[in-house]
């Protein structure tokens, strides 16, 4: 895909497809779509769907499609292989967006102006290397943050902790430092709050099964695939920008997925209210949650479909 800026130093470059092994935490939550009465066919996003680089660009723009709603996720994967390396992300998908695909190869084809799809409105990653390599595959929203794993005491899950990192001036060359997978801290200074934390336990005597994301498409239950617009060019090296669209399908499939209860009480702060922040991250969602453990998941992404924007 075309980018916007040039290729930085000592960025591995790992075009698609990539077959990843991980372990994914998933929850799910559903908003409800706007009603057929309504006079407007979108819903607001909360301010936490979209990172401040995309919030002001064209990605999170009216111009690049309306939310309305439908099956959303939250999703925590360890990468334990990767054409780049292990790497932790957190990955928001809203739900779906309706918007205007005049320029996609698929409009020549069935003649709809407008199409409904599954979005990736907002991610963080622990290293640079996928961070641009996402971005300029699949036009996924990437930004280095760091994340802080524990397990509970008592065999009681596993709790994870995401801290943003301070975005440099833009006249600031310096190059970032790279963060393991696995580390704790970084020389790079950060917020003594994260902005997401969650913990996971397993039910208790549930026993684990298969899954794959494949079944939803091959049972016509839902297409899961993401269209995302192009991403905007960030202060930091790594933020890549392009100016395409892109569709992709990630799949991902488990021999073993546990069922468990997800805490999502974020830590609350005197600015907490004023910031517009959520006591459970995501508007509506309760603190307590089910959602998914997913073990030894072979997750394959391969090449998008692109279209340029107009």
């Amino acid at each position: 895909m075309d980018n916007t800026n040039p290729l930085p130093r000592d960025i591995i470059i790992a075009p698609a497809p990539w077959i990843c092994k991980a372990q994914v935490y998933a929850l799910y939550f559903y908003s409800s779509r706007p009603s057929p009465s309504s006079s407007s066919t979108a819903l607001a996003l909360p301010p936490v769907a979209y990172s401040p680089l995309e919030a002001a660009s064209f990605f999170a723009s009216p111009e690049a499609g309306d939310f309305v709603g439908g099956l959303g996720s939250i999703m925590v994967v360890r990468y334990l292989d990767t054409p780049v390396g292990p790497y932790d992300e957190l990955v928001i998908i809203p739900g779906s967006f309706v918007y205007d695909n005049r320029s996609d190869a698929g409009w020549q084809q069935t003649g709809k102006k407008k199409k409904c799809n599954l979005r990736l409105s907002r991610a963080y990653v622990s290293q640079e290397h996928t961070c641009y390599n996402g971005r300029l595959n699949w036009n996924i929203p990437k930004h280095v943050a760091r994340f802080e794993w524990s397990d509970l005491p008592n065999n009681g899950g596993t709790h994870v902790k995401v801290f943003s990192l301070p975005q440099p001036h833009p006249n600031d060359k310096t190059t970032p430092t790279f963060i393991s997978s696995s580390s704790s801290s970084s020389s790079s200074p950060s917020p003594d709050q994260p902005l997401f934390q969650a913990s996971f336990k397993p039910i208790p005597y549930l026993p684990s099964f298969p899954l794959s994301t494949a079944w939803a498409s091959s049972l016509g239950l839902m297409d899961l695939s993401l269209v995302n617009p192009p991403v905007p060019h960030g202060p930091r090296p790594e933020q890549v920008g392009t100016n395409m669209w892109c569709k992709s399908l990630m799949v991902q499939s488990s021999p073993r997925t546990s069922v468990g209860w997800f805490d999502m009480k974020q830590p609350q702060s005197r600015d907490t209210a004023k910031e517009g922040q959520e006591e459970n991250f995501w508007p509506g969602l309760g603190r307590w949650r089910l959602g998914v453990r997913m073990d030894d998941v072979r997750l394959e992404v391969p090449e998008g479909e692109y279209w340029r924007a107009e």
